[in-house]
């Protein structure tokens, strides 16, 4: 098969957006995200990363020194990016079960943080596009299972870095993900 430049994706531009678990994410690339679904904002210039990985178990016999099997053992995927803009629904993603109330009308709000948290699943959203390539991938059912260090200091913005868990949901899918990327197709 041949080398072709035309196929090589950059991540321009996109956004996250987090949902309620449950809420029906886009079928396809040209239906809107739903009211249900908030963007989270700027992000850091990092932009997303998403990682997924497995892990197999060897299988040994005493009669061979290689494995006679290997067994997966687990499958992991995971979407990590940093939030610069400290909207409610970030705030409150990355505080889970927090509350954000008005205390002074329209200029003092509360964000009251929970000393006990509980589970906080949602849905996850990300997309991304390049030039006409648009990407979306869809994750019926995550959490955010780790979070960085807020740090304030000058000249960076204020981020809350977040690693989203995807769960694997009532269909066999971890996540879907959505391309119109022509060099997908099939020969």
């Amino acid at each position: 098969m041949a080398v072709n430049a035309d196929n090589v994706r950059v991540g321009l531009n996109g956004n996250v957006y987090v949902a309620p678990k449950g809420t029906a994410a886009p079928t396809d690339l040209t239906t809107a995200w739903g009211a249900a679904w908030k963007d989270l904002g700027y992000l850091n210039d990092d932009g997303v990363e998403m990682e997924y990985s497995t892990d197999v178990e060897d299988i040994m016999a005493w009669q061979s020194l290689s494995p006679v099997r290997r067994v997966l053992t687990s499958v992991d995927m995971t979407l990590a990016f940093t939030a610069i803009e400290l909207r409610a629904d970030a705030m409150t993603l990355y505080f889970p079960d927090s509350t954000i109330t008005e205390v002074t009308a329209g200029t003092v709000y509360k964000l009251d943080i929970p000393s006990a948290p509980g589970s906080a699943e949602m849905a996850f959203g990300f997309e991304w596009i390049d030039d006409t390539i648009i990407n979306r991938v869809i994750i019926p059912r995550g959490e955010v299972t780790d979070r960085e260090s807020i740090n304030f200091q000058r000249g960076e913005p204020v981020g809350l870095g977040m690693t989203v868990s995807a769960y694997a949901s009532s269909s066999p899918e971890l996540a879907t993900w959505l391309s119109n990327d022509p060099s997908w197709a099939t020969a």
